[in-house]
């Protein structure tokens, strides 16, 4: 299935603005800034030159002190599935855990409000329409709709704040365009397997986390590589612009988790492009969350997942900074959604196939325990 931008109506009309994978895919599917001076006992000009330097050397130092926004560091920390999660804020832990609860405020809903009072009266939802059995387009569906995990849920929010849960407009959003679409306000929200990790809850608001699952490598199953390891040296490994997947690559050279010659250079705008260079033999692994590998690896059975989950993912849905009632209300959509069942439904029938083993469930087919700041 090629990778494309495109925009998908409530009534299954699609445009396509660009088509570029060469390969058709089976329908799928830390703390800071402190410095402190004391002067006593001096006087006259030589402690104003004193002053002076510890200004200057104040100025120079501080910068440095600064936290960077693409330093990444690594916690202990998840629901037991995982080793790690990666961090990118040295005074943040368990960005999940981050989110408004559901009750609360001062009864006002501008951003609820201005959604409603829409001409076209639709949300608008940037989600993925590539990732089978998460969003996608089954060309065996005559209605032409997107399908999938995130679709279910796109739906279940839209009934509950317009009372029409076809009432939405999707549009296709590539990863590493899924923050700027929010601030630009191009969307209301975006449902795209979109982690929560510290350095994004500072530039857009999540929702309580909805899904749970951890990073992965995908390779062909003839390949030695045996996981996120020393069998990457001198491999080529690909992951989506804007990812966890690169901040994981990244940290783990860092750290030592991966050989230096491991080549991370490879990135592409959308993350099922990285399963259209391996296929190509373009690339030697994608590093990506487990469960889109999952999904990918039933597209296409001449590649396989390589060992185990290495962080914990948590899913949640992105909108807009400052859109609290709009937080809210998608908060209590998933509450509800978890106790009536939809959840669950929604799971079976989309991720049971590629993510459990017979009777033996992923850990992923519970859903993370909501827990509000």
């Amino acid at each position: 299935m090629n990778a494309r931008d495109t925009t998908t109506h409530a009534h299954g009309t699609t445009t396509h603005a660009a088509a570029h994978a060469p390969v058709v895919l089976r329908p799928a599917a830390g703390p800071w800034r402190r410095l402190r001076t004391g002067l006593r006992g001096w006087g006259g000009v030589g402690a104003m030159a004193l002053l002076c330097a510890l200004a200057v050397t104040f100025a120079l130092l501080l910068p440095l002190s600064q936290p960077r926004g693409d330093d990444a560091g690594t916690t202990t920390g998840g629901q037991g599935i995982t080793h790690t999660t990666q961090v990118k804020a040295d005074d943040c832990e368990n960005p999940q855990d981050q989110s408004l609860s559901p009750s609360g405020g001062d009864g006002k809903a501008p951003t609820l409000d201005a959604i409603k009072a829409r001409k076209d009266r639709r949300l608008i939802v940037g989600v993925d329409t590539n990732s089978y059995r998460w969003g996608y387009l089954d060309p065996n569906n005559p209605a032409g709709e997107l399908e999938g995990f995130d679709i279910d849920l796109v739906h279940r929010i839209a009934e509950d704040i317009l009372g029409d849960r076809d009432a939405v407009r999707f549009k296709a959003i590539p990863t590493s365009r899924r923050i700027e679409a929010i601030q630009k306000g191009e969307v209301d929200m975006v449902v795209r397997t979109m982690t929560i990790n510290c350095d994004r809850i500072e530039q857009v608001a999540f929702s309580a986390p909805y899904f749970v699952t951890g990073q992965q490598v995908l390779a062909p199953k003839t390949s030695t590589i045996t996981g996120f390891d020393k069998t990457l040296a001198e491999k080529k490994v690909c992951s989506a612009q804007g990812s966890t997947a690169y901040d994981n690559l990244e940290e783990g050279r860092k750290n030592g988790d991966l050989p230096d010659s491991a080549d991370i250079r490879t990135t592409v705008p959308n993350q099922l492009d990285c399963l259209v260079k391996l296929q190509l033999g373009q690339v030697d692994a994608v590093v990506t969350d487990g469960a889109l590998a999952a999904s990918q690896a039933a597209q296409d059975p001449t590649v396989e997942l390589k060992g185990g989950l290495f962080t914990d993912e948590y899913y949640g849905v992105a909108m807009k900074l400052g859109s609290d009632d709009l937080v809210r209300q998608v908060n209590r959509t998933l509450e509800n959604y978890v106790k009536d069942g939809g959840w669950e439904a929604s799971y079976e029938k989309w991720l049971h196939p590629t993510m459990d083993q017979g009777d033996k469930k992923s850990a992923s087919a519970t859903p993370p325990e909501a827990r509000y700041k």
